[in-house]
C-alpha cells in the first residue's frame, strides 16, 4: 500500500518500488510453476524452439529444466532444417539426464530393440519404411533392419484403391500396437496416429470453425451421394445437392480427388462428427435473376433435362429449371407419361407460368397449350358469332333462296 504520509521527492520512488515487487513477485510465480511441473514417459506436450546447434535442440518446454532434442529429427533427406528458433512443435518426454530433459518427435530409423519396447511401454511414435506388400498388410522396416506388420486396415483412415502404389516405398510414423517374442513378433497402426493428429485438430476446428463460414480444402474421396473434403484434418461432406444449382446426377462429373475447392460451412455437428459443406453456395445464385431475365407470359427455347411420371424438367438456363406438368402436354390428348410425346434433349419452346422463388419453383406450359376454360371459351364465342350471323339474314332472302331451289328440282324432273 503506498505512504500518503510520504513526501513528494520519496512517493514516486516507493511506486516503483511496488511495481517492482509485484512483476517480482509475478515472476516468482511462473518460476514456482515451472518446478512442479511432471513429465511421464511418452508424454506429448508443445514445445517452443529456443536454440539450435549441429548435434541438439534446445526447447522451452515449460520447466525449469530445458528439453533437448536431436537436431536430426528436424531435418530433410537433404539435411537441410525445417524448423527455425520461434517454431512451437509437438515432442514426446523420454526421460529426465542430469539437468535436462530428453524428448523426441518419435524413435528413428537408429533404433534398436531397446528403443522400440520403450516407444511401446510409452505410446511414442515410430519412423517406418513401407517395404513390401504381404497377405493382410505391409511389411515394415524399424530401425534400418527390424521388421514389422501393419494391417491393410491399420495404413490410414480412408479406404484406399490401391494401397500398394499408395503405400510402398514410403516412410511414414507408426504406433507400435503389439510388441511380442523381444521385438521379433512387432504389430503396427498409423492409424492410431493420424486419429491422435485428428482429434487434436477437430478441437482447435471447434474452437474456430463456424456455420457460413467459407473453407478451403482438398476432396479426399468421391461417393454416390456426395463428395468428401478434407479441410485441414478433418472431412466435411459436400452433398450432392450442394454441388450446383443445377441438377447433378454424378459426383464424378463435378470433382476429382486431389482437387482444391472452396466450399461454405453449412452445419456443424461435433457429437456426430459431422460436417456439412455447400459448394454451390460459393457461386451466384442465378435464381436471384430470375424476375428479371424470365418474368411471367415471357416465353423461351429450353432442354428436356429429366422426365418424370408427373411432368417433364426443362433447362431454361444454367441453374434454372421449371416443370411442365404432364396435364399441360399431349395437345388436348390424355397422355399416361411424358416419354408419350417429347425426349430429353429435346428442344422445347415454353411460357413461363408462375414462379415460386421461395421454393425456387418455375411452372410451365407449352406455348400452343390452350387451357380447357380458354377452349370453352372460345367455342362459345364461334356459337355466338354464329347465331348473330343467322339472325341479320333476311326472310325474303331465304324465301328466294327456297324458290330457286324448286325450280332448280322441276328442270330435273323434265330432263
Amino acid at each position: 500500500m503506498p505512504d500518503n504520509n510520504l513526501k513528494p521527492q520519496f512517493r514516486e520512488w516507493a511506486d516503483m518500488t511496488d511495481a517492482y515487487s509485484d512483476n517480482f513477485e509475478d515472476l516468482f510465480k511462473a518460476e514456482e510453476t515451472k518446478k512442479i511441473r511432471h513429465l511421464t514417459p511418452g508424454q506429448k506436450i508443445k514445445a517452443t524452439i529456443v536454440g539450435i546447434n549441429k548435434e541438439s535442440t534446445f526447447l522451452d518446454v515449460g520447466s525449469k529444466s530445458e528439453g533437448v532434442l536431436n537436431s536430426s529429427e528436424l531435418k530433410d533427406n537433404e539435411g537441410n532444417l525445417t524448423r527455425k528458433v520461434g517454431d512451437v512443435i509437438d515432442v514426446y518426454f523420454l526421460r529426465s539426464k542430469s539437468s535436462e530433459q530428453m524428448f523426441t518427435t518419435s524413435i528413428g530409423s537408429g533404433a534398436g530393440n531397446s528403443h522400440l519396447e520403450e516407444a511401446f511401454q510409452s505410446g511414442i511414435p515410430v519412423d517406418g519404411f513401407v517395404k513390401a506388400e504381404i497377405k493382410g498388410g505391409f511389411e515394415i522396416t524399424l530401425g534400418g533392419n527390424i521388421r514389422a506388420f501393419c494391417p491393410f486396415s491399420q495404413m490410414g483412415l480412408r479406404r484406399i484403391d490401391d494401397p500398394a502404389q499408395a503405400y510402398l516405398d514410403t516412410h511414414m510414423k507408426f504406433q507400435i500396437t503389439r510388441y511380442d517374442e523381444n521385438g521379433r513378433n512387432i504389430v503396427l497402426s498409423a492409424r492410431a496416429i493420424q486419429e491422435a493428429e485428428r482429434e487434436e485438430v477437430r478441437e482447435r476446428l471447434q474452437e474456430s470453425l463456424q456455420e457460413g463460414q467459407t473453407v478451403e480444402g482438398t476432396v479426399s474421396s468421391i461417393r454416390d451421394f456426395g463428395a468428401f473434403v478434407d479441410i485441414g484434418g478433418v472431412d466435411g461432406l459436400i452433398p450432392i445437392s450442394e454441388i450446383g444449382w443445377s441438377r447433378v446426377e454424378k459426383v464424378a462429373d463435378h470433382f476429382t480427388v486431389g482437387q482444391k475447392v472452396q466450399a461454405v460451412v453449412k452445419k456443424l455437428d461435433w457429437e456426430n462428427n459431422r460436417i456439412s459443406l455447400s459448394y454451390k453456395e460459393t457461386m451466384a445464385d442465378p435464381w436471384a435473376q430470375v424476375p428479371i431475365h424470365f418474368p411471367e407470359g415471357s416465353t423461351h427455347v429450353g432442354v428436356v433435362a429429366r422426365l418424370a411420371q408427373f411432368g417433364a424438367f426443362v433447362t431454361l438456363a444454367e441453374g434454372i429449371d421449371g416443370l411442365v406438368h404432364i396435364s399441360k402436354l399431349g395437345s388436348g390428348r390424355r397422355i399416361h407419361h411424358p416419354r408419350e410425346v417429347m425426349e430429353v434433349g429435346q428442344n422445347i419452346e415454353v411460357k413461363i407460368d408462375a414462379i415460386d422463388l421461395t421454393e425456387k419453383r418455375i411452372s410451365l406450359v407449352p406455348v400452343d397449350y390452350v387451357s380447357p376454360e380458354t377452349k370453352d371459351d372460345e367455342e362459345r364465342g364461334e356459337y355466338k358469332s354464329f347465331i348473330a350471323q343467322e339472325k341479320k339474314k333476311s326472310p325474303a332472302s331465304e324465301v328466294g333462296s327456297l324458290g330457286a331451289l324448286l325450280k332448280k328440282k322441276i328442270a330435273e324432273k323434265k330432263k
